[in-house]
C-alpha cells in the first residue's frame, strides 16, 4: 500500500530542525530548504501525504503555510533562547547523546544543568504538540533531541496516537548505562505506541536497555512497561527514489556532470560527500587515499578524490578540531603528490544544493561512503538512485546502518587502512558487467524500500497494535518486513 493511494489521518511531525529556513524579503516570506538526512527523507513523505503540520525550532517563531503545492501542510516554529540552544542542542544533544550513541565515549560530556534545559525544551515542544494535534491525528516525533516529548504528551492526553523514530544508532546497553538520565530517556520513548530504528542491531540494543534498566518485559516485538505496550520496529528510512532518479537525468544535471568529468581530463573520479563530523571517517578516508598513491604510483594523474564536506556545528570545538585536521591532511597529500597540473584531492568545503550533488553523483565512478559509525547514510542511496546506466561502484563502511540493505557494495572496515586501500584498488579495476550486476540489485532494493514504503510500514500499524507478534530479532529478513531480498551474486567474489 502506498501513502498517496490512501486517505490518511492528519499527521503532526515533530523534529528539532524544520524543513525550511524562513526569511523575510521585499517579495515576502522566502523558504529555503534545510540540509540534513532527516529533512531530506521526511519532507517528501509529508508532501505526498498532504494535510498536516510540522513542528520544529526556528528563528522566526510562529505558524506559517508550507510550500505551495498539491499537498500543502503548515509549519509551526518554536523560538528558543541562546541559553536553551546551548544546553539542549549543543549540550545534551551534541555533547552527550550524539557521541554516546555513535560509541565515542571519550567525547561524551554530561552536565545536569544542560539536562534541565533539555527537559524544558522538550516540554516546550510537547506543549506545541498539544496545541496542534487533534483527536485521531497521528503525532510522529523524530530523533534524540526530543526523546521526552512522547511521555509529556501521553501524560496530558493518554489516548494520543504517538510514533517515535530514532534516526541515529542506539548504543549497546553497557555504553547507554553511563548516561545519568537513562531512565527518563527510556521512559520518554516507551510512552510511544511505536518506536522505530533503522536496523535490528539498534532495536535489540534498545530492547535490552529497557529490560535491564527499567525492568520492562519483552514480548515478541512488544515492550510492556508501566501498563503500556510499545511496538519496536526496525525499518531503514528510504529516499524518494523516483524523484531523485528522475531529477538526476535532467539535461542541466547531465551537463554539469559532463563538465566535472571534462575538467578532470577523463580521470577516474572517487567521490566522498559528508558533513563535517568526527563520526564520518573523513580523515581515515584521506589517509587511505594517501596510502593508495604511495603503493600505486601508476595511478598518478589518473585518479582524483573529490571530497565534499558541508560545514556543521562550527561552534563546537570537536568539529573545529576535525576541520583543522582535514585541512592539514589535504594539504599534506596534495603537497606530496601534485605535479603542478594534477591534484589527487579536490577538497570542497561548503554547502551544496541537491542538484549540485546530483551532478557529482552522476560524474563519479566510485562513491566512497566510509563513516566510522552512522545510523543509516542516505548518500549511499542517493548515489545509487543517480546511476541511470547502472554503472559505478559503491564502497561502504560496514559500520553504516545502510550496509545491511546493500550487501552488493564493497564493504570495508574504515579503521583498517589496508582494507580501504584494497577496496579502492578493486573498485578502480572493476569491469562494467560486474558494476552493473551489483548496481541493479541495489537499485531494485532501494527503489522498493523507498520513503513511501518506510512511512507506510509505521503508519499502517498505528491502528493495529493490540495483537502480539511472534518473538523475533527484528531482522530485516523477517517475513512481516516485506523486503526485496538480496539476490545471489553470480561470479562475484
Amino acid at each position: 500500500m502506498k501513502i498517496e493511494n490512501s486517505s490518511p489521518a492528519r499527521l503532526v511531525v515533530v523534529s528539532n530542525r524544520g524543513p525550511y529556513y524562513l526569511r523575510m524579503t521585499k517579495q515576502g516570506l522566502k523558504r529555503e530548504k534545510t540540509v540534513g538526512g532527516l529533512v531530506t527523507s521526511i519532507l517528501p513523505m509529508l508532501e505526498k501525504r498532504g494535510g498536516g503540520v510540522w513542528i520544529a525550532w526556528g528563528e522566526r517563531a510562529g505558524r506559517y503555510p508550507g510550500a505551495a503545492g498539491p499537498s500543502p501542510f503548515d509549519l509551526r516554529y518554536i523560538s528558543l533562547t541562546e541559553e536553551q540552544l546551548q544546553g539542549y542542542y549543543l549540550g545534551v544533544a551534541n555533547n552527550a547523546l550524539w557521541p554516546l550513541c555513535h560509541s565515542f565515549l571519550g567525547r561524551v560530556h554530561y552536565d545536569d544543568t544542560e539536562w534541565e534545559t533539555y527537559r524544558q525544551v522538550n516540554a516546550q515542544f510537547a506543549e506545541a504538540v498539544l496545541e496542534e494535534a487533534h483527536d485521531g491525528e497521528i503525532v510522529w516525533v523524530h530523533d534524540y533531541h526530543l526523546a521526552l516529548v512522547p511521555h509529556l504528551v501521553r501524560q496530558a492526553r493518554p489516548e494520543s496516537r504517538l510514533l517515535f523514530f530514532w534516526h541515529i544508532p542506539f548504543p549497546p546497553v553497557e555504553l547507554f548505562r553511563t548516561l545519568p538520565w537513562r531512565r527518563e530517556i527510556l521512559e520518554g520513548l516507551l510512552a510511544s505506541d511505536i518506536v522505530g530504528f533503522h536496523i535490528p542491531e539498534y532495536a535489540d540494543n534498545f530492547v535490552e536497555a529497557a529490560v535491564e534498566i527499567l525492568g520492562a518485559e519483552a514480548r515478541g516485538d512488544q515492550l510492556v512497561y508501566d501498563g503500556r505496550n510499545t511496538q519496536v520496529l526496525a525499518r531503514p528510512i528510504g529516499i524518494d527514489y523516483e524523484a531523485v532518479s528522475r531529477t538526476s537525468r535532467a539535461r542541466v544535471i547531465e551537463e554539469r556532470a559532463r563538465r566535472i568529468r571534462q575538467n578532470l581530463n577523463g580521470q577516474q573520479i572517487i567521490l566522498g560527500v559528508e558533513r563535517m563530523d568526527y563520526t564520518k571517517g573523513i580523515f581515515e578516508r584521506l589517509e587511505a587515499m594517501e596510502r593508495l598513491l604511495e603503493r600505486r604510483p601508476e595511478l598518478y594523474g589518473r585518479v582524483t578524490l573529490i571530497q565534499i564536506v558541508t560545514p556543521s556545528r562550527n561552534n563546537i570545538e570537536a568539529y573545529r578540531q576535525k576541520k583543522r585536521e582535514t585541512d592539514e591532511i589535504v594539504g599534506r597529500i596534495n603537497g606530496r603528490f601534485s605535479d603542478g597540473f594534477w591534484m589527487p584531492i579536490r577538497y570542497l568545503y561548503r554547502s551544496f544544493t541537491p542538484a549540485e550533488l546530483m551532478a557529482y553523483y552522476r560524474a563519479a565512478d566510485i562513491a566512497l561512503v566510509t563513516p566510522l559509525r552512522d545510523g543509516l547514510n542516505l548518500v549511499a542511496k542517493e548515489y545509487i538512485a543517480c546511476r541511470p546506466e547502472a554503472d559505478g561502484v559503491l564502497i561502504l563502511s560496514e559500520f553504516a546502518g545502510v550496509s545491511q540493505q546493500l550487501p552488493e557494495a564493497l564493504l570495508v572496515n574504515p579503521y583498517d587502512r589496508q582494507d580501504m586501500v584494497e577496496a579502492l584498488g578493486r573498485a578502480l579495476a572493476m569491469e562494467k558487467p560486474e558494476q552493473r550486476e551489483r548496481m541493479l540489485l541495489m537499485q531494485k532494493r532501494i527503489k522498493e524500500q523507498d520513503i513511501s514504503w518506510w512511512a507506510d510500514e509505521f503508519l499502517s500499524r498505528v491502528d493495529d497494535l493490540a495483537a502480539a507478534k511472534p518473538i523475533h530479532r527484528y531482522s530485516l529478513g523477517e517475513r512481516d518486513m516485506k523486503p526485496v531480498q538480496p539476490m545471489p551474486l553470480v561470479g562475484i567474489g
